[in-house]
């Protein structure tokens, strides 16, 4: 999940009891294997002491930051929504690193072409 990150940012009041999703994340973040997969990704905890919600903020490696209310998102949730924007980046890089174009753009008089779709081979044909 943090090789997708660059930064991550965990706010919350250790006195307040919607904290659980804090508490969670940070210990994913904390793992062996999620440090290992990106050691740059710099990890900040904000203990506050008002009553502001608890919240995770984390920065793409692409600069994009996006923030979550972690008093109504699970950290499963959240882990889950930065593995498939993480998805997205990588293919757009794939596409980048070939030479491509990004968003990729279907003309479209492809768009509309039948597909004839394919048919699989009974066994006898095979053996022909």
């Amino acid at each position: 999940m943090l090789k997708f990150l660059s930064k991550v940012k965990i706010e919350f009041n250790a006195m307040d009891p919607r904290t659980a999703a804090c508490m969670e994340f940070l210990a994913q973040c904390n793992a062996r294997k999620a440090k290992e997969s990106n050691p740059s990704c710099q990890l900040q905890v904000k203990r506050r002491t008002d009553d502001h919600p608890p919240q995770i903020s984390v920065t793409f490696v692409n600069g994009i930051e996006e923030t979550f209310d972690a008093t109504s998102t699970s950290a499963q949730d959240i882990r889950k929504m930065i593995l498939e924007k993480g998805q997205g980046l990588e293919t757009e890089q794939m596409f980048r690193d070939n030479g491509e174009t990004w968003p990729v753009v279907i003309p479209a008089e492809e768009l509309h072409q039948s597909f004839p779709g394919t048919k699989p081979r009974k066994a006898e044909e095979k053996k022909q």
